[in-house]
């Protein structure tokens, strides 16, 4: 293949084999990798044959170990003082429910999980596949759970950032600690979440912040630029307007997460209701709308324990949650939530009207409309 190329094509090609062979010495996977990349792309046009060959061998590459490869021989690092773990280290299996995301996000989240599948066909486009992702919104709205369903569509080991352990009270352990869980997770074949990203990816310009930290973002900045599309970085925030601009120009992916529509919560709802008809679930996501996944869960799971201990109904235990958020209603959405809990047949009118203080005689009227909008 190389002896029909003239020595002016051959000069370029003697000077990427001694950058490939600096490289290798310098003993750095994941700068390998890159470079083998861009080799595969620069020689797609010219030299298919060669082009296909070093595709070949990304794409075996990362799967000629175990998932940890390096598990056995490179224990994950601690912090020097404290001597706790800086990652938590989780293997998925089974989710106990299936994720309810909005469209926009289920239809990212699918994207990195066909690009993964789709591997060897960016490899032959001259791609690759999603490196990074930010992800942020409100709290519970299911980013960590996004990255966890991941993990578990990809079998692939998630590596949970440990704040806790990373921040460090001496000065620049904690840029250490960031350093040394990055180049840890290049070189294995995982998701690497990093959980609270504010937290050590704040904005240079602020004044409050000790030049430390600041020197903490140059070091993630150069970080995110250099990691490999083995492995996939997510960096989730409910603080985005606390991030540095220079992260967002880093990620190759920015993924919203709002709080959940109406219909977004019946939806999950109906995973953790245990088996409430649908005018239930109909006023459960009125009563909750514009309140996150977990808010939601968090109570409906309390009611139905109690209800189980205590051996009674669980409409007993949900009237305490119904009259906690209800009264806090709009009074149409409150008309709207007393019309859906006469409708499931567990509560009266009357219950009805303690529960959202709307009159017996707006309920009645509600109950009519309702029924001649049915007709």
């Amino acid at each position: 293949m190389l002896s029909d190329i003239s020595i002016d094509r051959m000069e370029p090609i003697v000077d990427d084999l001694v950058q490939l062979a600096r490289l290798s010495l310098t003993g750095r996977p994941q700068d390998i990798q890159l470079y083998v990349r861009r080799l595969a792309r620069r020689y797609q046009q010219s030299l298919p044959q060669l082009a296909k060959a070093l595709g070949t061998l990304l794409i075996e590459s990362p799967t000629r170990n175990s998932p940890l490869r390096r598990e056995t021989t490179s224990p994950i690092p601690v912090d020097v003082d404290s001597r706790l773990e800086l990652l938590r280290h989780e293997k998925i299996d089974t989710l106990d429910v299936e994720p309810v995301f909005r469209a926009e996000v289920s239809h990212a989240l699918n994207q990195i999980v066909q690009e993964r599948a789709s591997h060897e066909k960016l490899l032959r486009a001259g791609l690759a596949p999603t490196r990074s992702a930010l992800f942020t919104g409100p709290p519970g709205v299911g980013k960590t759970l996004a990255a966890r369903w991941l993990a578990w569509k990809l079998k692939t080991p998630l590596l949970t950032l440990d704040l806790a352990a990373v921040m460090s009270s001496f000065l620049g352990r904690t840029g250490n600690n960031v350093r040394y869980v990055l180049d840890y997770a290049k070189n294995v074949n995982c998701i690497l979440l990093l959980d609270e990203f504010d937290a050590v990816a704040k904005r240079r310009d602020d004044s409050t912040e000790i030049g430390e930290l600041k020197r903490l973002v140059t070091v993630l900045l150069q970080e995110i630029d250099d990691w490999p599309s083995t492995g996939l970085l997510i960096a989730a925030t409910n603080h985005p307007d606390l991030l540095d601009p220079a992260v967002w120009r880093r990620f190759e992916m920015k993924v919203e997460f709002a709080l959940p529509t109406r219909g977004e919560a019946r939806a999950a709802l109906s995973q953790w209701a245990g088996g409430e008809n649908g005018s239930m679930l109909d006023a459960l996501s009125i009563l909750f709308e514009g309140h996150s996944f977990s808010e939601m869960e968090r109570n409906v799971l309390l009611a139905r324990r109690a209800a189980a201990m205590s051996n009674e109904p669980v409409e007993l235990h949900l009237k305490n949650i119904i009259r906690q958020f209800a009264r806090s209603l709009p009074r149409k959405t409150r008309g709207e939530l007393a019309s859906k809990l006469l409708d499931s047949g567990k509560f009266s009118q009357r219950e009805a009207h303690d529960l959202t203080g709307v009159s017996r005689d707006t309920i009645r009227k509600n109950q009519k409309g309702d029924a001649i909008t049915k007709d």
